[in-house]
């Protein structure tokens, strides 16, 4: 097992402010090869990391949980009472959502998630976050302009439906549940749940119509 050295750490943290490129894709991949060469993490150890959030957790365990929460009325109660509790009813509990609440999309209401500061984010839930989410443009104008965000992002509300903008920090962390799409009567907790995007659970998304997602069956 590899040893964790904090003096190593913070050196490494120095550095990366000095030397990482610009270019997203290029930082993640400078990142990489500093951690895998000062021996803090193995190689193999990184890519099942990535595959495990990328392509195992991804969104789908959020996804399934808003899913559950459209076929059983008690799981959904549990959920807005309590999202964490509700996240370790299925085996889904994780560092990153120990403190994880869970807000209602309604005909009256839409939620969306930011997080100001940083980048707080329940990636055991959702899986890796969005670069748009980290981005310094979205943290800071989705607080003064919702509105005119969400219609970047192709959701267009009208003025009696209220946006609320919710703050995630490192103590408590947010995930927005969307409506029940019309049309999905009798659909399985499978084909529900492959409905469900993680723009949608972050509040980017609202309309989950499976005929706007071509998914009709």
């Amino acid at each position: 097992m590899t040893e964790y050295d904090s003096e190593e750490a913070a050196e490494v943290h120095r550095h990366l402010h000095h030397a990482l490129p610009s270019d997203p894709a290029l930082r993640v991949k400078a990142l990489e090869s500093l951690v895998v060469e000062r021996g803090m993490v193995a190689p193999e150890t990184l890519d099942a990391w990535i595959e495990a959030y990328s392509e195992h957790i991804g969104p789908r365990r959020g996804a399934e949980m808003v899913a559950r929460s459209w076929l059983d009325p008690d799981f959904r109660a549990r959920l807005l009472a309590d999202a964490a509790k509700a996240a370790e009813e299925l085996g889904f509990q994780g560092h990153a959502s120990a403190h994880l609440k869970a807000v209602e999309n309604s005909p009256e209401v839409h939620n969306v998630v930011v997080c100001t500061l940083c980048s707080c984010y329940p990636f055991s839930i959702l899986g890796m976050s969005p670069g748009w989410y980290k981005s310094a443009e979205y943290r800071a104008r989705v607080v003064r302009v919702p509105r005119a965000v969400l219609a970047e992002f192709g959701v267009e509300l009208p003025e009696n439906v209220a946006v609320r903008v919710w703050d995630s920090t490192a103590e408590l962390r947010y995930l927005v549940v969307p409506e029940r799409p019309p049309g999905t009567e009798g659909w399985s907790l499978e084909a529900l749940t492959a409905l469900v995007t993680r723009n949608s659970m972050i509040g980017t998304e609202r309309d989950l119509s499976p005929y706007v997602k071509g998914e009709a069956r």
